[in-house]
């Protein structure tokens, strides 16, 4: 587990204790470096969020571990009030274009709540360690659906007939796939866009526009039940690094909306695919180290 040395006093709200002889001036520039760094980092996020409908706050724990000294854990719980909070206000974004089933989006929401609750009990009782190699794991994983979805986007498209009425196969099929989202979100800290949005195709037949909305609603509704599970067990959040990270990236995700409108999706998508790549490779390296 990578731990720094000192904290920046501009991103703590605790007391903080400084080598000797480390000047205020220098503490100063740290603290606004990380900042820096977190006001970046949310933009891209946003923006991300916002277009694609997922895929971008998978980036949080990374930048929050390796860019802004966090540990693991608290990474992964941190993660959850940027992404909540981003997918929230990109969901009323993307609701005035009329591309959010509020009841479907809640109602999946709903269902995986158990899902983000066992998650969130379980990662606490993985290694920090274990818990980066899983996620990196995961990152290529997203990055294989991510490019795979904009091959086969418009032929699922046309070709699958839209199944409209509830049956108990189609109900169990919606319950299976929110649990397994849930419990992808509690556990990583993420909010599960990249499975959420595929989830509301084959389970819910939302047409793709659509479920990109929604799956913002889904993201919001399973980070807050995560982040309650967390809070609840006595996790705590460095406000200092997660207010500028979240603020940033809420006012991107805006953007990122009107992006999705003018940029073709699939290049949106398999660029950030190969990112996604490039990260995993660097935290595997590190955790190996």
């Amino acid at each position: 587990m990578l731990t720094p040395i000192w904290s920046p006093p501009v991103i703590s709200l605790t007391p903080i204790s400084y080598p000797l002889g480390y000047s205020r001036r220098v503490r100063y520039e740290e603290g606004y470096r990380f900042v820096f760094v977190a006001v970046v980092a949310g933009i891209v996020i946003g923006l991300v969020l916002g277009a694609l409908g997922g895929g971008g706050s998978i980036l949080a724990v990374p930048v929050l571990v390796y860019l802004l000294h966090q540990s693991a854990h608290a990474s992964t719980t941190e993660s959850l009030v940027v992404v909540g909070t981003t997918a929230l206000v990109a969901t009323l974004s993307h609701h005035r274009r009329g591309n959010v089933r509020w009841g479907q989006g809640l109602l999946f929401g709903i269902l995986g709540a158990v899902g983000t609750w066992a998650g969130g009990l379980l990662s606490q009782q993985i290694r920090p360690r274990l818990l980066l190699q899983l996620f990196a794991g995961l990152l290529v994983v997203v990055a294989v659906m991510m490019w795979r979805k904009t091959v086969a986007r418009r032929a699922r498209a046309a070709s699958r007939p839209a199944e409209t009425s509830w049956t108990p196969r189609r109900a169990l099929k919606v319950l299976l796939t929110a649990t397994a989202v849930g419990l992808l979100v509690g556990f990583f800290g993420v909010g599960g866009g990249f499975a959420v949005v595929p989830a509301l195709v084959l389970a819910l037949d939302t047409p793709m526009t659509v479920a990109v909305g929604t799956s913002l609603l889904v993201i919001a509704v399973n980070s807050a039940t995560a982040l309650l599970g967390r809070l609840g067990s006595g996790a705590a959040l460095d406000w200092g690094v997660v207010i500028p990270f979240t603020v940033a990236a809420a006012l991107a995700s805006l953007a990122g909306g009107q992006l999705a409108a003018r940029l073709p999706q699939r290049i949106l998508a398999r660029s950030f695919a190969v990112i996604l790549v490039l990260v995993a490779g660097y935290m595997l390296v590190r955790s190996a180290g």
